[in-house]
């Protein structure tokens, strides 16, 4: 495993700007953005996915800096992660197009002018909530246009607020739908309902503690935020895991990706009305989930990644586990063909929120999502870890349609690949020696830089330890990356795409919010 590196510091923060643009330029892709607060100073960090690796490269502000030079005009992939740290910070990028709320409510004075198209400036503190409710409560309150912000104006438009509370077992988003009708010219989204201040629970915690909270940030990937906090510490302490620990760690991390493409089938099969797929695939999530159970006591797969290896042997034999993937196989195979052979099916699918390669590759479009517009950057082939470069993982076909149906074709694609991963570790796994199943992992205070490949993709962990403990953890979730592309990709869609058009980008919003 590579030495942690340390970041490259920049002398100001339009050098930083300059940089990144070049290296992105050169062929690297940007890979997040965020803030850390230090005495006197706030460190804006940036990473950057290369073939060697993630290179981070960072400039200081001074602590009292009310704004800087926005990157969003210059990088538009970094329009969320700014809006993230004024909301973090209260630090303003100058120049942003829309520094509206992400992660955190509106409350108390705005940060900066905002701009109503029909209202015009929309400045100074934001009016105490009339709570009707209350004794003394008003008779009358009049709703305050910029609690439902609008974007686009003209005859007959109005919003659609669509959560945060759906039907369903869904997670809390707000979707405010901007519409005439049926169009969607429109689409904002309030993320804010699901932030937890996962950031600051790292803080003060000790480094093999993090793991217990790195694998709750993002529950339907909760394998891929352990192996990439893991990654980070082993890369710190310069170890490696045990062969046989390896293996293990790929068996969890491709049943997770199973899971999950297979809700993602479970979801758009719902959308169209198709109780039995919907009742097929869900079935065959709650058997993959039993397996993980089964294997390890936990559905998601908790507990089994620690700093320098996993923490124990499958509880199924090698033997016992080859016959479970191969009758999954089976099963979701068929049932994948026959729902691919349902033309209702996929003239829904066809043509629906269709994201168009170049701006997949201008975003550094991850997983799935980036994949079926022609881009990809799987971390399992491009920046290999644990045993993925040794089971002979090749790239799967090209996808370039960009649309509902290319991401499924891009699931499938990538279940076929699990599956034959499934295989290959049982296989090592029977005829493994015994041995030691971690190596002592005691990371020297420091920092790096860990990842993994998710389901939903690429997953960071920016680590640093202090005194034996975690003074700061920046998880990076695709879905963060992701979701902002939703804005996008509604072009010639009406409403009863909606469904289709989020469930095909297989995202979390606990990975989102933070």
């Amino acid at each position: 495993m590579p030495a942690a590196a340390s970041a490259e510091v920049v002398a100001d923060v339009p050098a930083l700007w300059a940089e990144l643009i070049s290296e992105v330029a050169a062929g690297a892709r940007f890979a997040g953005l965020f803030g850390t607060a230090r005495p006197g100073q706030l460190l804006l960090s940036a990473h950057l996915a290369r073939p060697a690796g993630i290179a981070t490269l960072e400039a200081a502000l001074p602590a009292a800096a009310a704004s800087y030079p926005a990157l969003t005009p210059l990088l538009g992939a970094a329009f969320w992660y700014e809006r993230e740290i004024a909301d973090l910070f209260g630090v303003v990028p100058a120049g942003h197009p829309r520094l509206e709320p992400l992660i955190l409510p509106l409350t108390g004075p705005l940060v900066l002018p905002l701009t109503d198209p029909l209202a015009g400036p929309l400045t100074g503190p934001r009016p105490p909530r009339p709570r009707p409710g209350m004794p003394g409560g008003p008779a009358i309150a009049e709703p305050d246009p910029r609690a439902l912000p609008r974007h686009v104006v003209g005859p007959g438009m109005f919003t659609i607020p669509h959560g945060p509370v759906r039907s369903g077992v869904v997670e809390s988003i707000e979707y405010l739908v901007e519409t005439p009708g049926e169009d969607i010219p429109h689409l904002n989204m309030r993320v804010f309902y699901k932030h937890r201040g996962i950031e600051k629970r790292f803080e003060q915690l000790r480094a093999a503690d993090g793991v217990l909270l790195a694998e709750r940030t993002e529950g339907i990937a909760s394998v891929a935020h352990a192996l990439a906090y893991c990654h980070a510490l082993e890369r710190m302490a310069g170890v490696q895991p045990p062969r046989p620990a390896a293996l293990i760690r790929v068996l969890h991390a491709e049943l997770e990706r199973l899971a999950c493409h297979l809700d993602v089938a479970v979801r758009l099969a719902d959308a169209a009305g198709l109780a039995v797929a919907t009742a097929r695939f869900g079935w065959h999530k709650e058997q993959v989930l039993r397996l993980v159970g089964r294997l390890c006591g936990s559905r998601f797969g908790r507990g089994v990644v620690i700093p320098g290896g996993v923490s124990a042997l499958p509880a199924v034999s090698p033997g016992d586990l080859l016959a479970a993937v191969g009758r999954l196989d089976r099963e979701v195979t068929s049932d994948a063909a026959a729902l691919m052979g349902t033309a209702s099916f996929l003239d829904r699918l066809r043509r629906t929120g269709p994201l168009p390669p170049q701006r997949a590759r201008e975003h550094g479009a991850l997983g799935p999502v980036g994949k079926a517009s022609g881009f990809a950057d799987d971390a399992r082939l491009a920046r290999p870890y644990d045993a993925y470069p040794s089971l002979g993982l090749r790239p799967a076909a090209p996808r370039r349609g960009g649309d509902a149906l290319a991401r499924l074709r891009v699931r499938w694609d990538e279940v076929a690949q699990s599956f034959q991963l499934l295989r290959q570790v049982a296989d090592e796994l029977s005829g493994a020696a015994g041995g030691p199943l971690s190596a002592a992992c005691d990371p020297v205070d420091g920092r790096a830089v860990g990842w993994a490949e998710a389901p939903q993709g690429e997953v960071l962990y920016d680590v640093r330890i202090e005194g034996g403990q975690l003074t700061r953890c920046r998880p990076r979730s695709a879905s963060f990356h992701n979701l902002v592309l939703m804005h996008e990709v509604f072009a010639g869609d009406i409403l009863t795409d909606f469904p289709f058009i989020e469930a095909s980008f297989g995202l979390s919003l606990a990975g989102v919010a933070g």
